[in-house]
């Protein structure tokens, strides 16, 4: 026999945790199925391990160069298990709010197993039936590998594998220069492994602006990565102990990179293989689950949230479409999902962050596309901690509207938020300018970037005659001689 539930939400990453908790405390019965561990990628191979390691390889670079702020510290020496015990420390503290037995004390019924479809309202669990008058799909995805040859045979590592490592190799190979590839190449380097970075893109980030990601290029070949650009990985084979990677250009160049791990970060795909969808009636469309305005499949009491709808694979995203699911899924008026203004950080130092359109992108759907800019390095407050990288850039549409922010400097992934609620409430740029902030604050490049919008309407050539001679105008009526110009 079945047990009616209001909500099955099948997944415990974050939209699922999300949907689950926001239906039990509407007093809905909510049951929340797990085939691992609640939390997700998120919580045990993805955002808290990985900006755990991105602080502790911070602080090696800060102590190796802490003699730019006069200060004298003898090097950095990386203990490398005591680095990895750490991560598994903030993982367990992080972890605490995710645990069953707080689900369990909201009201959920949390089973801990693989769920299947049997029909669209009915799914079972370890032996169980579960009558679903609703059911919200959030299982995630998973890391991809691309076919090169001798991949499999030599072993490689993904996001995973690399945060269960215990000792620090002395080499790796990083295929793919995307947020992940991006991020563990200047982690590794920075711990003191010489890495190369295989990407079939000319720069680092490549769906970022291309302005940005040159800028991330510079930093990361300071840091001491090998960035191999436009080679698509070939073959592997293992030599002497070591994996070596032949990898070719568009034009037929090859070249060879050897490493001791190779790690792959080159894609990622849904996570729905025995999830008995075929059942439920449904539908994979791409990357993820087909989903219509409202996140829902094609069975009509079903939705998704989160990677397996392969919109946009962050864990913001995932908890915004965990709410708009948990909505649509128990009461009858419709919300739509919003995706238009949706931003995101990669956490390299510095921070890259974005919202809305790049340059390109803009100039390509838009007319009277204008961008302003403003560097870190005019910017007290950077000058003031020796962080003058990068800088902003901001990209507008007619009057003023803001299409796109572009932030590549320190604490990016906080300043951005300023632009996206601009962009989310139609606030024009000028605003940006017209707002006090703080001094010395970084928040100042993006006033600093919004003040050249005016300066470019208010200070140009057919202003400045105006100017004077409404001044000269002034002058003559104050009885004040006027100026004569010298020739």
């Amino acid at each position: 026999m079945a047990t009616n539930y209001d909500l099955v939400v099948v997944g415990g990453g974050t939209a699922g945790l999300v949907s689950a908790a926001g239906a039990a405390s509407l007093g809905a019965r909510v049951a929340l199925v797990e085939r691992d561990k609640l939390g997700g990628d998120c919580l045990f191979r993805g955002c808290v391990p990985t900006k755990t390691l991105v602080k502790s390889a911070r602080v090696a670079h800060l102590v190796r160069h802490s003699e730019e702020y006069g200060v004298r510290s003898g090097g950095a020496e990386v203990d490398f298990p005591a680095v990895m015990d750490r991560m598994q420390r903030v993982i367990d503290r992080a972890g605490e709010h995710d645990s069953p037995e707080r689900f369990r004390g909201l009201g959920v019924d949390v089973f801990l197993d693989e769920a299947r479809f049997e029909a669209p309202d009915l799914l079972s669990v370890d032996g169980s039936r579960l009558k679903a008058r609703s059911a919200i799909v959030a299982t995630g995805s998973h890391p991809t590998a691309p076919p090169v040859e001798g991949l499999e045979e030599a072993g490689y590592l993904t996001n995973v594998g690399a945060l269960e490592l215990r000792r620090l190799p002395r080499s790796m190979i990083i295929v793919g220069s995307g947020p992940i590839g991006s991020e563990f190449a200047q982690i590794f380097a920075r711990f003191g492994s010489e890495v190369n970075l295989v990407s079939t893109s000319p720069l680092p980030l490549p769906k970022e602006d291309p302005e940005i990601g040159e800028i991330l290029r510079q930093v990361l070949l300071a840091d001491g990565v090998a960035f191999h650009a436009g080679y698509k990985a070939e073959r592997v084979r293992v030599e002497n102990g070591e994996k070596v990677m032949t990898a070719r250009s568009d034009a037929g160049h090859e070249v060879e990179v050897r490493g001791e791990e190779i790690l792959v970060a080159a894609g990622r795909a849904p996570t729905a293989g025995n999830l008995g969808l075929e059942n439920a009636g449904i539908e994979l469309q791409g990357k993820g689950l087909k989903v219509d305005e409202h996140l829902r499949t094609t069975a009509p009491n079903v939705y998704a949230a989160g990677d397996i709808t392969g919109k946009y694979l962050f864990t913001h995203v995932a908890e915004y479409q965990g709410r708009n699911a948990l909505r649509n899924a128990l009461f009858p008026v419709k919300a739509k999902a919003d995706h238009r203004v949706v931003p995101w950080t990669t956490f390299t130092d510095p921070e890259v962050a974005r919202v809305g359109l790049t340059e390109e992108q803009a100039r390509r759907e838009h007319e009277g596309v204008k961008v302003f800019r403003q560097p870190f390095s005019g910017v007290d407050r950077a000058i003031t901690d020796g962080e003058t990288t990068g800088l902003v850039k901001i990209v507008t549409g007619r009057r003023g509207k803001i299409l796109g922010g572009h932030i590549i400097g320190p604490d990016a992934g906080n300043l951005i938020h300023e632009i996206v609620l601009a962009m989310q409430k139609n606030i024009p740029i000028g605003t940006l300018s017209t707002t006090i902030h703080v001094y010395p604050t970084l928040a100042q490049a993006n006033q600093r970037a919004a003040d050249n919008y005016y300066r470019e309407k208010l200070f140009n050539a057919r202003n400045q005659k105006l100017f004077s001679a409404f001044f000269g105008a002034r002058r003559l009526l104050d009885g004040v001689k006027p100026l004569v110009s010298r020739k």
